[in-house]
């Protein structure tokens, strides 16, 4: 069975994600995971490197064989299409032992239309399962709206949906930033990097990546507890991120307001970031809307001082939208890319 993904579920997923979004259920298939996860990790749990690395296969390896289990579902569903027409036996069959029977047998051959339905509907579904482009944009949206009417106890209330900065202390201008840069870096997250894998990967990539990420978002961040045991989740987060990172600040590039001066500071700013693939999607951002990101962040009582990228102005509250703006077209852009990815890979590997 070959695991290349279906290029109509995956446009059908996309659309799920615009239509349902990311329902706030602990029956998400990304919640379910996670408690899992969680519950692994206190059995294996301790403050070494080989115990993240455990942990980290298991749960990954877990969420990528239910993605080959889940891909199978295609060709085994077969159906058999009536013969109506009279068949005509020659008399060269009828001496190979063929006769009508077996002429009748080799043209009602199976089409696998159960099969191609089933596989459009499993891609589909772990498609929206995994994505989080319109959940993002809405969240941005929430804060533009907060922080237009000057209300900064629910953009602080608020902002911990997007990023894992401290917001106690944030006014308005830091909160558009922490804002405008959680998007720029969201928007590979939870758009391009799930379609780009699953465009080259079919199910197993999709439900892989998604695993790697949200390991990374629980366990992959500098703290006592974490900072060995979950180096792992970390570094394979960087590995899977590595490409749709930079396929991302290509994608705001091209698709925003100024693509010129998106890819000057996307070239210049984007290795200037701590996180190797972060700094390319804020540095294509920066340059798409004009601003400056970057700069002084506190993480829970920890302090971490980033170099800027960009030209402009600091963000406004008014460039939050402008962000949110250029997250859509990201998505759109990527969204077509990997359909487009997945329809000539199913060629190609159809060929052979």
């Amino acid at each position: 069975m070959p695991l290349w993904c279906d290029p109509l579920g995956l446009a059908l997923g996309v659309a799920l994600d615009q239509l349902v979004a990311d329902p706030q259920s602990p029956a998400h298939p990304v919640a379910l995971f996670g408690r899992a996860a969680g519950r692994l990790e206190g059995v294996l749990y301790a403050d070494r490197r080989s115990r993240g690395v455990v942990h980290v296969a298991v749960c990954v390896g877990g969420a990528a064989a239910l993605g080959v289990l889940a891909a199978q579902v295609g060709p085994k569903g077969r159906v058999r299409t009536a013969v109506s027409h009279p068949v005509q036996v020659t008399a060269a069959q009828r001496v190979a032992g063929g006769g009508a029977r077996t002429t009748v047998a080799r043209t009602a051959m199976g089409r696998p239309v159960k099969g191609t339905v089933a596989r459009t509907a499993v891609t589909a579904i772990a498609t929206w399962a995994v994505l989080g482009g319109t959940t993002l944009a809405r969240e941005g949206a929430y804060m533009a709206d907060a922080l237009e009417r000057d209300d900064l106890a629910r953009a602080r209330a608020r902002l911990p949906h997007l990023c894992g900065r401290d917001p106690a202390l944030l006014e308005a201008p830091e909160l558009a930033r922490a804002t405008v840069e959680s998007l720029a870096e969201n928007t590979s997250d939870a758009v391009v990097a799930p379609l780009f894998w699953g465009a080259v990967a079919g199910v197993p990539g999709l439900l892989a990546y998604r695993a790697i990420n949200t390991l990374d978002a629980m366990i992959g961040h500098h703290s006592p507890r974490y900072e060995r045991f979950g180096w792992a989740a970390a570094r394979l987060d960087d590995v899977a991120n590595y490409v749709p990172a930079r396929v991302t600040g290509v994608l705001a590039a091209l698709t925003g307001p100024a693509p010129r001066r998106a890819l000057s500071v996307l070239r210049r700013d984007g290795h200037r970031h701590p996180s190797p693939n972060a700094g390319r999607c804020e540095a294509a951002f920066a340059g798409a809307l004009g601003v400056t990101l970057g700069g002084t962040n506190v993480y829970g009582g920890r302090v971490e001082h980033r170099p800027t990228m960009g030209d402009g102005p600091k963000p406004e509250v008014k460039d939050i939208r402008r962000a949110v703006r250029l997250t859509r077209a990201v998505s759109l852009a990527a969204a077509g890319a990997a359909v487009l990815t997945a329809w000539a890979l199913r060629r190609a590997i159809a060929r052979y």
